[in-house]
């Protein structure tokens, strides 16, 4: 098949493509973002701004000139599906455009969050959502806030992102990275967060001299960045324990599960999700015990007490309280470990559920 893609660059965009790139089909990307790098097998088509990034308004406002920019594209590629993941200003070109059959992925916030913003996001939304022929999501938590705005619930399906169960797998700790990180002989905890207000990392930092008064020889590992690093790492200072928790910046995503084998625990202190967070999956699949906030789908896999542990948002004396139990107890951590890792393995491989989509393509194709 002929798949067209439009989607913002990024991680979750590109594990799309590539998936069904190398099954071989002929795959497009239609973006208003340079992406960071190439995607093999994978042709690009960019989409030429007048002026500097416009929000929603000002964009439906000078939209013309991009909407026939990407209706000559559809026309040159004559795609056999049309697929928008995220709602945003490319998502609301495909829905103008009038392309059938057309497919929308929703990541969460585009549903959640940001038809709540202002009127303007929330038409958008709604527009987008009622002129899909399938909407996809990967939580259940989802499915009403889309039938709400106006997606068919016939419509919607659920497809998760997945993990790649074979990157993301129990692997020997890298010795080199250990010491170059400072960890070795050190309980390490992990979080993958990006460290923007929806994510809280401050409730982790505010645990981690709680923790530390009954493990000090513990160690946290910040693998991320965003707005709130400066206010973090003083926050860590405020508190002296700038030492025990170690910023990482960015890392390739190659190279994280290096990171998540160096770790004995891993924690998300989420306001928000859409479904299972990736970072979270993955960590599973690496076969760590999760400490994870009560949110959303958090609850459907993870079991409080049988995998990981579900504690309340902004509660930084229970995570405290959880991480020390693990850390003490090597029995429980390993044996959650393991049902994590056949959790991942048998409910949200990512082979498995881009096959489901595969087949939804085919369905909609025929149909055509």
């Amino acid at each position: 098949m002929k798949i067209c893609y439009v989607a913002p660059p990024g991680v979750h965009t590109s594990r799309w493509l590539s998936y069904f790139a190398d099954k071989g089909h002929d795959v497009h990307l239609i973006t208003s973002l340079e992406p960071s790098d190439n995607i093999d097998n994978v042709k690009l088509h960019l989409l030429k701004r007048i002026g500097p990034r416009l929000r929603v308004i000002n964009y439906l406002i000078n939209s013309v000139p991009m909407l026939l920019q990407f209706k000559s594209l559809i026309k040159s590629i004559e795609p056999d599906i049309l697929h928008a993941h995220y709602i945003m200003e490319t998502s609301l070109l495909a829905a103008l455009g009038g392309f059938h059959p057309f497919i929308v992925t929703t990541w969460g916030s585009d549903v959640l969050i940001a038809p709540r913003k202002s009127r303007m996001s929330g038409w958008v939304a709604k527009f987008v959502l009622k002129r899909a022929d399938l909407v996809t999501c990967d939580a259940e938590h989802i499915k009403e806030p889309l039938t709400g705005l106006g997606a068919d619930p016939r419509k919607i399906k659920l497809i998760y992102f997945g993990t790649d169960t074979e990157k993301f797998k129990p692997m020997p700790k890298d010795e080199r990275l250990a010491k170059e990180l400072g960890t070795p002989g050190s309980p390490t905890i992990i979080s993958l967060r990006r460290f923007e207000p929806i994510y809280n990392v401050e409730t982790l930092i505010r645990a981690v001299p709680l923790v530390l008064g009954e493990v000090p020889e513990a160690k946290f590992l910040l693998v991320e960045r965003g707005s709130q690093q400066e206010m973090l790492k003083g926050l860590a200072e405020s508190l002296g324990v700038s030492s025990r928790v170690i910023f990482t910046g960015l890392v390739p995503p190659d190279e994280l599960p290096r990171y998540l084998n160096l770790a004995d625990i891993y924690v998300s202190t989420s306001l928000s999700d859409a479904g299972l967070a990736s970072s979270t999956a993955e960590a599973m699949a690496c076969g760590l015990p999760v400490v994870i906030t009560d949110f959303g789908d958090n609850g459907k896999w993870v079991q409080d007490g049988v995998n990981g542990f579900i504690i309340p948002q902004k509660a930084p004396q229970e995570l405290a309280s959880k991480i020390i139990a693990l850390i003490k107890d090597e029995e429980m951590r390993k044996r959650f470990g393991k049902k994590n890792r056949g959790i991942i393995t048998e409910r949200s491989d990512w082979q498995k559920e881009m096959a489901k989509m595969g087949r939804l393509y085919e369905e909609l194709a025929k149909e055509a």
